[in-house]
């Protein structure tokens, strides 16, 4: 989510339709203040889950819903480096697959698996690229699109990922319950800033928000600020990801993520030298200043240099592409950004991922990827790591260089079958859209959810800094 600024895209259409127009056709009016009608048969489509997995068809049809997506990449398998769209993709073919409607508002360009509302031609292709006017008026039409989509009656919850501040500028306004995860720290919202420039409009105003947290430590980083009530995990497609058994012949351990100094590859490269284990690092260099400027710092310390990022990728790319590198005497290799299908090859082959982060990092994809594969990986302690990871069984959490540089010697002895049952239990696609699930049906039975608290402190300066104490509300007599 890039940081917000006033120069909001306008997502007025010619004829917007009025809030009170936008309302489902035969929907309870619920005045201000009122509870909410418990709903007669929930959100959904077709089926849905019984207490013992088992499906059962509901006897009226359900409502849908809306998935509003982000247009940095398009939604589909092969995204490279696109985390949120990635968990779009994700939770989308889940809740398919258990029978729930599913529509994703995104661009033309998109794969989804159930029903698409397309918004625009195409996504704006790449990450911190929505500065341009031309992309903030694409946004515009994107953000219009999916607000018409969602006044049609047939929607139950528009879920959003990203532009909460045009719904607390009321410029995106549905008439139905909003549930907006949160994909970036505290630190990275822009909601501090956008309480002071805009002190009347409150973060925790809108009761029809439901917010969620994707780790119980992004939660806290949130706390006093807005009223998050739940936290869900982001899941992966495991089957999608071939199980390692073992590590390739030559053991090398592998980075990928974007290049930038909180996530570390100048520790990763220091822990290769000092075990004396090769090192595949993959990732994207984005269009920051600060991160090209890393990159060049990374450059003398690597030794070779290939751009694997539109290599062919069938059979035989162990033995075509991956086979010659990690034959090579060099031991620092920088591959590029790696699409999908390519870095589950250098995930299954690898002795270890490693995880050398230096910030809150809110949850890591990287870490249930490289675990599905059945490849450990050994994290700093930091962030949501100690929630994903368990240690000492699908991976080392350590508190510095030297303890990781031990663990190297370690992640050989690791059960990697056990590491990725660990994914299939807790962060597959399947398990996050049920969590999912369960909340769309809260929120439309009318279930209260979330108290707000109140800011302390201006928190998150820089990623060294800690977190300040955030005070919850005070409840005092008779309130």
């Amino acid at each position: 989510m890039p940081r917000t600024t006033d120069a909001w895209p306008n997502i007025s259409s010619p004829n917007p339709p009025d809030r009170r127009e936008c309302r489902p056709r035969n929907a309870w009016h619920r005045p201000e203040g009122a509870p909410r009608k418990p709903s007669q048969h929930g959100l959904g489509a077709l089926a849905t889950v019984g207490d013992h997995g088992t499906r059962t068809r509901r006897s009226k049809p359900m409502k849908a819903v809306l998935h509003v997506a982000t247009l940095n990449k398009a939604i589909g398998l092969e995204t490279g480096y696109g985390p949120i769209e990635t968990v779009i993709h994700g939770l989308d073919k889940g809740l398919h697959n258990l029978g729930y409607r599913s529509i994703v508002a995104c661009s033309a360009d998109a794969i989804v698996n159930g029903e698409k509302h397309e918004t625009v031609a195409e996504s704006l292709g790449a990450y911190c690229s929505a500065n341009t006017e031309a992309a903030q008026e694409r946004i515009g039409r994107h953000l219009a699109s999916s607000l018409a989509r969602s006044c049609s009656g047939d929607i139950g919850v528009v879920h959003m990922h990203e532009w909460y501040e045009h719904i607390y500028s009321g410029s995106f306004n549905p008439s139905v319950p909003i549930v907006m995860t949160l994909h970036v720290p505290g630190s990275d919202s822009g909601m501090v800033d956008f309480h002071d420039r805009h002190p009347a409009t409150p973060l925790a105003s809108r009761s029809s928000v439901h917010w969620v947290a994707i780790s119980e430590y992004q939660r806290r980083q949130y706390a006093g600020l807005i009223p998050i009530a739940h936290t869900i995990p982001h899941g992966i497609d495991v089957d999608r990801y071939e199980f390692g058994a073992v590590p390739a012949p030559t053991p090398y351990l592998f980075s990928i993520g974007r290049i930038t100094q909180v996530k570390g590859q100048d520790t990763a490269i220091e822990v290769a030298k000092r075990s004396g284990t090769k090192l595949i690092l993959a990732g994207c260099v984005q269009n920051k200043a600060e991160d090209r400027a890393f990159f060049e710092q990374l450059r003398p310390s690597i030794d070779f240099t290939v751009d694997l990022s539109d290599v062919p990728v069938d059979a035989s790319y162990y033995d075509r592409v991956m086979k010659p590198i990690l034959s090579s005497d060099k031991q620092i290799v920088y591959v590029g950004e790696l699409n999908d299908a390519s870095k589950k090859y250098w995930y299954r082959h690898a002795l270890a991922t490693v995880f050398p982060i230096r910030w809150g990092e809110p949850f890591g994809m990287v870490l249930i990827e490289s675990m599905a594969s059945g490849t450990p990986v050994l994290a700093f302690r930091e962030g949501a790591v100690p929630e994903i990871l368990v240690d000492g069984k699908t991976g080392f959490i350590v508190d510095s260089v030297d303890a990781m540089v031990r663990a190297v010697g370690n992640a050989g002895n690791l059960d990697r079958r056990a590491t990725r049952e660990h994914v299939e239990r807790h962060f597959s696609v399947d398990v996050m859209a049920r969590r999912y699930a369960a909340l769309y049906e809260k929120i439309i039975r009318g279930d209260r959810v979330g108290v707000p608290g109140r800011l302390r402190s201006r928190p998150w300066a820089t990623y060294g800094q800690r977190q300040p104490v955030l005070t919850p509300p005070r409840v005092t007599a008779g309130a």
